[in-house]
This record gives C-alpha cells, sequence and structure tokens, in this order.
C-alpha cells in the first residue's frame, strides 16, 4: 500500500477531510485541501518532518503511514535472503497446512529464531483471532494496528505504550 493510500486510510478511519488534515499539519487554508490529495493520489510524496506531522495529528504511528520496501513477492524475498545471510537467525521450515475441506498442502514456513518477532507474531495472530471471534471490534484492531508497535503487549510497561481497547462505559 503506497503512502497516499495509507494516510488517506489513517485520515477517514479518523473522520477528517483533507481541508482538516492539511489546516491541522500546518498548510495554507487556501491549498490544504489540495496538498492532503497530492499526497493522497501519490502525485506528491511528503517529506519526512511533513509525515511525522501527518502522524502526529491523525494520531498514528510513523510507521504506520511510511510505504514499507517490501510490498511485492520480489522484495519480500530479497529482504528474507538479507536476513537469511544468518542461518541461526532464519530458519525454513516444510509445515503441513490443512484447509477446512480436509486437503493437506505443503507450504515453507520462515521462522526466526528472535524473541520478539516470534512475540509480534503471536500476538498479531492474537488480535486476528479476536476479531473473527468478535472479542474486539474491527475499530479496536485497527486502532491497534495504526499504533503498532506502541500498543503492543510486548511494550506494556514502557512509557510509550498506548491502550488501545474501547473502556466499558
Amino acid at each position: 500500500m503506497s503512502i497516499g493510500d495509507r494516510i488517506k486510510k489513517a485520515r477517514v478511519f479518523r473522520g477528517m477531510t483533507q481541508k482538516e488534515l492539511g489546516i491541522a499539519v500546518g498548510f495554507n487554508e487556501k491549498n490544504a485541501d489540495i496538498r492532503i490529495a497530492q499526497y493522497e493520489s501519490n502525485t506528491r510524496r511528503p517529506k519526512s518532518g511533513t509525515l511525522n506531522k501527518i502522524a502526529e495529528v491523525l494520531d498514528v504511528g510513523f510507521f504506520t503511514l511510511y510505504e514499507p520496501y517490501p510490498h511485492n513477492a520480489e522484495n519480500i524475498m530479497y529482504s528474507l535472503l538479507d536476513q537469511g545471510n544468518n542461518p541461526t537467525r532464519v530458519q525454513l521450515e516444510e509445515v503441513l497446512i490443512t484447509d477446512g475441506l480436509q486437503r493437506s498442502q505443503k507450504r515453507i514456513a520462515v521462522v526466526y529464531n528472535y524473541d520478539h518477532m516470534d512475540e509480534y507474531l503471536r500476538e498479531w495472530k492474537l488480535r486476528r483471532e479476536q476479531v473473527l471471534n468478535h472479542t474486539i471490534t474491527v475499530e479496536e484492531y485497527t486502532e491497534w494496528v495504526v499504533n503498532w508497535p506502541d500498543t503492543s503487549d510486548v511494550f506494556v510497561d514502557e512509557p510509550n505504550y498506548r491502550d488501545w481497547k474501547k473502556t466499558e462505559e
């Protein structure tokens, strides 16, 4: 997903117009919506400082908006190959996956020998299951995602931890 798509998704999630976001970021009222529209359409790319300000105004983590390097299979593979230079850190395992129709397929799984990565993946799996089981809302899940890693249980005792669950009223 491009930076523009990420900005738009976060802006819409926060219920802001392009003009409101542009003004809050500090753009001239006359062209505030135009600037945000240019970012969202990927006509212009915000500089790092501007992207930080947009993230701050939208109350999301910077990396929620930042376009990560791996955005297709080839780039993900390059990233894995770079990490694979240390065979003790990344392992490839053949696993048997069974779908709901009792069919099995052999797949290759990437296993990280890095405690935080395992914790991150376990927590992500838990959050996805919680949404499917309706123990958290899609909105709560989205809040967890857009402010990750500050919402991660790994950092619950850290000063930057952000509570993402809605409180019962």
